[in-house]
């Protein structure tokens, strides 16, 4: 178990690392159907530089007419362009294409609206960079793109994976922690389904605040190490208990992308399932990684014992706290932004 804390310290200490590296932002193009044959588009592009975005640009097919084009503002690190198109018949069957992805290392996630409230959703990649645009949406791609959207937000929700890494310290490697994992599926798929369907509607900034707590009260606890505590006692009533939290944090980012009127149900379900995915691989990666450090361990070091003193784990602990205290107090700070 020691090795296990070792193993974990490492990767936070990666993780803390990759914190302030290079973002691969996606960039966003919302199209919606305004009438017959028009349309109105909003394209954000991720800036490259204070005053300079990646040079992305849309082509509709060339019998497009652009009616209308706003200027180009800069909002929330990203250029945000605005404009109105007209196309005889509609672009049912259009092929849209994003000139430059393929020299990126940036996805696009494209959403259309159609006038009767169905929605397409696309995700573009530098190997695909573009798309057809459907006569009504198709439950099959629904349910592949909305899987992976949920696999990429967990893996790339740091705070989401802190706190689930947070319980694998305290439940450990055993029984306890396949039920405390389990109970926080549970627990945040159920606030995601009702917030994403708007039965229960809460602020998003306030929940991120606590969400970044949650981890801090966690990191708390493995710092002092009390395995009396509640917390190492019935791991599992804290992870449902933080886990409804979690689940209105993924809401707000699936209510961002959108769910497709026609398809609720398959969108709503199968993001849920790509955060599982996510979360799975994320909980199986650590796993294999320990097992293999232990293994090593045992075959290059097998007469040196490791300390009684847990200081990986504590070690762990505080740049866990330290990061989560920073996010916490960022959030905080953007209530009044």
């Amino acid at each position: 178990m020691k090795l296990f804390h070792r193993t974990l310290f490492v990767f936070f200490c990666c993780v803390s690392t990759l914190v302030h590296a290079h973002e691969s932002r996606p960039a966003f193009l919302e199209i919606k159907q305004s009438g017959e044959e028009t349309y109105e588009t909003t394209w954000k592009v991720p800036a490259a530089g204070p005053d300079k975005r990646l040079a992305l640009y849309v082509r509709f097919p060339s019998d497009c007419l652009i009616e209308d084009t706003q200027d180009t503002v800069f909002v929330g690190g990203a250029f945000i362009e605005r404009s109105s198109i007209r196309r005889s018949g509609g672009l049912a069957g259009a092929e849209i294409f994003i000139e430059g992805l393929s020299r990126t290392l940036t996805d696009v996630l494209v959403r259309l609206e159609r006038i009767n409230g169905s929605t397409q959703i696309t995700r573009l990649t530098p190997a695909s960079p573009s798309f057809i645009v459907e006569v009504k949406a198709d439950a099959l791609e629904v349910a592949r793109t909305y899987t992976i959207l949920g696999i990429q937000h967990i893996l790339g929700g740091i705070d989401h994976l802190l706190f689930v890494a947070c319980l694998m310290l305290v439940a450990g490697i055993n029984r306890k922690l396949l039920i405390t994992i389990t109970g926080f599926t549970v627990a945040h798929s159920i606030t995601l389904a009702l917030a994403a369907l708007g039965v229960v509607n809460i602020p998003v900034p306030p929940v991120e605040a606590v969400i970044a707590l949650s981890i801090v009260f966690l990191a708390m606890e493995i710092a002092r190490g009390d395995k009396q505590s509640l917390t190492y006692r019935y791991p599992v009533a804290v992870s449902v208990s933080f886990g409804l939290l979690h689940g209105f944090g993924f809401a707000a980012v699936l209510n961002k992308i959108g769910l497709p009127q026609t398809e609720i149900p398959t969108a709503l379900l199968f993001f849920n399932v790509g955060v599982e995915i996510g979360q799975i691989i994320f909980v199986f990666g650590v796993i294999t990684i320990y097992w293999i450090a232990k293994k090593l361990s045992s075959i290059a070091l097998p007469k040196i014992q490791l300390s009684n003193i847990p200081i990986f784990q504590t070690l762990a602990a505080y740049i866990i706290g330290s990061l989560a205290s920073f996010w916490m107090i960022q959030r905080i700070a953007s209530f009044w932004a």
